[in-house]
């Protein structure tokens, strides 16, 4: 059998950089003394999430990769022999930013940087001010523990991501999140959406047959209330974990990787693709004939 162990560092967070970063590190400090292999911490996780506004100053709060920030993780990532993935704002070059997740082994290295390729624009969500997308293409990490693949949180919606990702070896998709519900809406329609979060991703484990790990932050931030709820879900779908939807998280998990092949043998999705049929995918939309 092949087990892997991983942490979910689910958490609200702070106008003080310092401390979020501070409070990150020991979440992973946590989830190692209980056995993670592999943590992953939520989208963004060193600041507020700044995006609700369209704010020139808000540039100041990014960093290079590697950084001051990824080097510091590294040394962490050497002392608990655990593999981190760390979702940051990254500037690349002056006037040139990218909402990025860099990946770091358990021995230390740096194996390198997704760099989110959907960028949203919506209320309270105003990314394509902060980011350009990604040019670099979908990644897998072959870490000490597993190879895994990375997507940022509205990548979650694209099914070509998290398929692409699987084609390129991918045992585990690991999506580092923040989204969460305006508190003017009500129940019914905050659950509809919830609902449809993560019906989506574990339609990708169902789809790809790996396993998905999604961490999602909590807390009050301008009028969004973070909906945690982070989740583990195996290579069909089923959920085998499930974080609360308001409290801080620190969660391990263990994952069979095996159940890869169990359920691509029973269910095989990948034999029976029809890639010959598939370029139309490329078009923006399909016109009807006039």
């Amino acid at each position: 059998m092949k087990n892997v162990k991983v942490g979910l560092v689910q958490m609200s967070c702070s106008a003080d950089i310092d401390l979020n970063i501070q409070n990150a590190k020991e979440r992973i400090k946590q989830a190692a003394f209980q056995g993670a292999q592999i943590v992953c911490l939520q989208e963004l996780f060193s600041s507020l999430y700044f995006c609700d506004t369209e704010d020139h100053s808000k540039f100041q709060l990014a960093d290079s990769i590697p950084g001051p920030i990824t080097e510091d993780l590294q040394l962490l990532a050497k002392e608990c022999n655990v593999v981190i993935i760390a979702s940051l704002f990254e500037k690349r070059a002056p006037g040139l930013y990218h909402n990025t997740t860099a990946v770091i082994d358990s021995d230390g290295s740096y194996l390198g940087k997704y760099r989110k390729q959907h960028i949203p624009d919506d209320p309270g969500y105003y990314e394509k001010f902060y980011f350009a997308p990604g040019d670099e293409g979908y990644k897998v990490f072959k870490t000490n523990y597993a190879t895994i693949g990375v997507l940022i949180c509205w990548d979650q919606w694209y099914p070509e991501a998290a398929r692409i990702t699987a084609l390129k070896g991918a045992e585990i998709l690991f999506y580092p999140t923040a989204i969460g519900w305006d508190i003017a809406e009500n129940e019914i329609v905050n659950n509809e959406q919830y609902q449809a979060w993560q019906t989506m991703q574990r339609s990708h484990s169902i789809a790809n047959g790996v396993h998905v790990v999604s961490v999602n932050r909590v807390g009050l931030e301008n009028g969004q209330q973070f909906w945690g709820g982070s989740f583990v879900s195996n290579p069909f779908g089923t959920i085998v974990y499930q974080a609360s939807h308001t409290d801080e998280v620190v969660h391990v998990q263990e994952i069979d990787l095996n159940l890869t092949e169990h359920y691509r043998s029973v269910w095989p999705f990948l034999r029976d693709r029809r890639i010959d049929t598939y370029q139309p995918i490329l078009n923006r939309f399909i016109d009807p004939e006039e």
